[in-house]
This record gives structure tokens, C-alpha cells and sequence, in this order.
């Protein structure tokens, strides 16, 4: 395998995060430009669902036939590409002139950002090897942790500076400038193919897997809109769908997932404890944010304010926990995870003490805590899951890894919105004791996740090389 030693390769990483920083930020910068959005294009409520919905759904849609694309041609080609195309769906849904303009733009940017993920794992999985992989993905753990807390921060910001009714077309117009920029960049800095076996497709394969996931997903992504119990029965269609995914898969030639990925302990236990952990933490931000705007009647720009404390202890903990996973393995994972319940149950508790407009204050240690626990999670669980997995399917083995991720992130915001909802009517507005119940989900959640990092450290596996 040629892996390229020097600066070049920090510097084609550099390229890549800050473009994995831009799509994903766009998961969660959009949550508080909605009342913004509802404004401007006299959206209705269940429009304004499949801006966030759309986005996700087309996006865990294009991870996995992404990946495997980059593996099979070219990383940096399906990079570029992906990149082109969500520069473009970016300021298209900047210029929106209607409701519907701006779903399709937001359903196009969601695809383009499925292309992009997969190939920033490749690329690590193809330059670095050793302590540095850790390194680089521990980079990347921090920019996942960032992007995802820092978003309700950077959107309040903009709509505060460009006004309430057209404030949230620029952000979407922020990527453009950045994705002009890093284009050209990705082009000189990112490796060229390495290898010449140009492998098929699988149609087939992708057309299963892609019916799969949206009959799993949608029903979760549209929890809140969707009335009645008929859209539960889309996920055992799901399932089966999924099944004849799994099966074809084990016979065809060219298989899109290779199958025997997951009889690597490291990534079969490393999928389960990151779709379970996602499955917790995202939800956080979407319980808090409308915990304090819609409950407490904070601004877009105070809510995002207060969830900066869990950004800033992933960051920091995310770097550190590159570097620390090749000596402590899995054991690291499960004291991050055992440090997010500590700091959990502290901002249950402050929210019980101190339940009025300023909670925002009494939550900051608590969320830096809980912040720092998840940069200890996700960075060296993704070292670990990838660490077995040969490089030729690094692309293929992330994007079946953040497919599990999403759909996490899809099942959790439904049960922990169902029950926060839930508990809002039944206790007459009640937004503390609506918010403690939605952070006893999420720990149900992440102490799920902390049951697989213990069987997997019980078992003995040994720290990511």
C-alpha cells in the first residue's frame, strides 16, 4: 500500500475536514433558521419537516453506494464531484424563491453530502497508518463534534446579523465561498487512484439497500408529522427488504457491502456502539434548543449559545482521544461514555435546581462535561471500527458505518421527541420536566451503547493499532 508520508497528506486531511465540517454542519444549522424560513416562505410545519428530514434521508441514502464508487474509481474524483454539487445545491437553496424550491435544493445537498463523507474515511484509511491514523481520525472526531453542537450557534449569529425574514438564505450561502475555494485545493492536494481493478456497481444491491433505509427511516424522520400508527409498518418492510439486500449481497459477484467486513469484531461491535450512541447524543441539541426557545422563549442566537460548552469539550477531547486510542483501546470509549452519563445526569439535575430562563448558565459544566466524554467516543470508536478493515474498503466499510450512524440519529430524535412532546401535553407546558425525561432517553440510549464498549473490553480486544 503507498501511503504518502510529509505535510501533503496534513494538508489534503485539512481539505477534507473543513469540507466534512460544512456538510455536516448543515444536519443541525438549519434547526433554528426554521421560524426564519417558516417567515420568509410561509412554510408550513410539516414543510419545514422535510428540511431537516429531506436532508438526512437523501444523505444516509448516498453514503454507502458513495463509498463504495471512491473504493472502486477515484477518492478524490467522487470527493470533487461531491463537493461540486453541494457548493451549487447550497446556493440554490439560498436563492429559493418557494417552499418547494428550497425541499428539492435541501433534497440534492442532502445527496452531495452523502458523496463527500465517505471519502474523507478512505482517504484517512488510505495516508495514515499507526499512531497517525488515530491522529487524523481523532481530527476528524472533533470536526463531527464541532459541526454538530456548533451549528445552532453559527445559524442564530447569521439570522441575528441579516434579520429574521431573509436571514436564514445565508445559511445556506455560507458554504459557496468555501466550497469555490476548496475545489481547486482538493484537486492538487488530494491522492490520485491507486489502484486499476474498476469493480461494478451493483445495482441491484443499491436499489435494495436504498429502499431499505427509507422504509426504515422515514417513519422516524417523520415521527412528528405523520399521524396515525400505519407509517410503523414501513419498518418491517424495511427489515425484509434489508434481508434481501443481505442475501443478494452474499451471491452476487460484486457485491456492494462485503459482508465479511463484519466478522471483524472490531467494526461489527464498533457499528453497534456508534449507532446506539448516536442514537443519544444528537438528540441533545433538538430537546434543548426547543427546550429553551420554544419553553423558556430564549433567541435562536441564547440557545445556540448554550449548547457551545458541549462543542468545545468535544473538540478538545475529540484531539486528545486520536492520540490516546492506539494505547488505551475500547477502554477509552467506555470512560468517555461513563464521563457523557455523568455529565447527562448533571444537567438533569441543574435543570431541576434551576429550571428558569438562566439554566443556561447552570447546564454549561455539565454539557463541557458530557462534551468531553463525547469526544472520547466518537473519534476512537470510528479509529477502532476501521482499524481491521483493509484500506481498498475504506470508503465502503465508513459508509455502511455512518449509514448505521444516521439511521441512530433518525430513531433517537423520534423517541426522545416523542417523549419530550409527549410529556409537554401531559404535564401543561411543563418545558423542565418535558426536558429531564428527554435526557432520561438519551441515557437509555448511550447506557446501551456503554453495555457494548464493556462486552467488547471484557472480551479483551486489544487497543487500535
Amino acid at each position: 500500500m503507498k501511503v504518502e508520508t510529509g505535510q501533503r497528506r496534513w494538508q489534503a486531511l485539512s481539505i477534507c475536514l473543513v469540507v466534512a465540517f460544512m456538510t455536516l454542519l448543515d444536519v443541525s444549522i438549519v434547526n433554528v433558521a426554521l421560524p426564519s424560513i417558516q417567515e420568509g416562505l410561509h412554510a408550513s410545519e410539516g414543510a419545514l419537516q422535510w428540511i431537516l428530514s429531506g436532508y438526512a434521508l437523501t444523505f444516509g441514502l448516498a453514503l454507502v453506494p458513495a463509498g463504495r464508487l471512491g473504493d472502486a474509481r477515484s477518492r478524490r474524483a467522487v470527493f470533487m464531484w461531491g463537493l461540486a454539487g453541494f457548493t451549487l445545491a447550497s446556493a440554490v437553496c439560498g436563492l429559493a424563491p418557494s417552499i418547494e424550491w428550497l425541499i428539492v435544493a435541501r433534497l440534492l445537498q442532502g445527496v452531495a453530502g452523502g458523496v463527500l463523507n465517505p471519502q474523507v474515511a478512505g482517504l484517512i484509511q488510505q495516508q495514515f497508518q499507526g499512531a497517525d491514523r488515530g491522529k487524523a481520525f481523532g481530527a476528524l472526531g472533533a470536526t463531527i463534534g464541532i459541526a454538530t453542537a456548533v451549528g445552532p450557534l453559527l445559524g442564530g449569529v447569521l439570522i441575528a446579523l441579516a434579520g429574521s425574514e431573509e436571514g436564514w438564505r445565508w445559511v445556506f450561502y455560507v458554504n459557496v465561498p468555501v466550497g469555490v475555494i476548496a475545489l481547486p485545493l482538493a484537486y492538487k492536494l488530494l491522492p490520485p487512484p491507486i489502484y486499476g481493478e474498476q469493480k461494478g456497481m451493483d445495482p441491484l444491491g443499491v436499489l435494495l439497500l436504498g429502499l431499505g433505509v427509507v422504509a426504515i427511516m422515514l417513519p422516524f424522520l417523520e415521527a412528528q408529522e405523520w399521524e396515525g400508527a400505519a407509517k410503523w409498518a414501513l419498518i418491517p418492510v424495511g427489515a425484509v427488504l434489508l434481508a434481501v439486500f443481505t442475501w443478494w449481497e452474499r451471491r452476487c459477484k460484486g457485491p456492494l457491502v462485503n459482508f465479511s467486513l463484519f466478522r471483524l469484531r472490531s467494526y461489527a461491535l464498533g457499528s453497534l456502539l456508534g449507532l446506539l450512541y448516536f442514537s443519544g447524543f444528537t438528540a441533545i441539541f433538538f430537546i434543548f434548543t426547543v427546550y429553551l426557545q420554544n419553553g423558556l422563549g430564549s433567541s435562536a442566537l441564547e440557545a445556540g449559545l448554550a449548547v457551545t460548552p458541549f462543542a468545545v469539550g468535544s473538540a478538545v477531547a475529540a484531539f486528545v482521544g486520536g492520540r490516546l486510542v492506539s494505547r488505551y483501546g475500547r477502554a477509552l470509549i467506555v470512560f468517555g461514555l461513563v464521563v457523557v452519563i455523568v455529565g447527562l445526569l448533571g444537567a438533569w439535575l441543574a435543570v431541576e435546581l434551576w429550571p428558569g430562563k438562566g439554566v443556561g448558565y447552570a447546564t454549561a459544566l455539565p454539557l463541557l462535561v458530557a462534551g468531553l466524554g463525547s469526544g472520547l467516543v466518537i473519534s476512537p470508536n470510528q479509529t477502532i471500527a476501521l482499524s481491521e478493515v483493509p484500506f481498498q474498503e475504506g470508503g465502503t466499510a465508513a459508509g455502511v458505518l455512518q449509514t448505521g450512524q444516521r439511521i441512530g440519529n433518525a430513531v433517537g430524535i423520534a423517541a426522545v421527541g416523542s417523549a419530550f412532546f409527549a410529556a409537554v401535553a401531559g404535564n401543561h407546558g411543563d418545558w423542565g420536566a418535558a426536558f429531564r425525561l428527554g435526557l432520561l432517553v438519551i441515557l437509555a440510549f448511550v447506557l446501551a451503547a456503554l453495555a457494548v464498549g464493556f462486552y467488547d473490553l471484557k472480551a479483551g480486544h486489544q487497543p487500535a493499532r
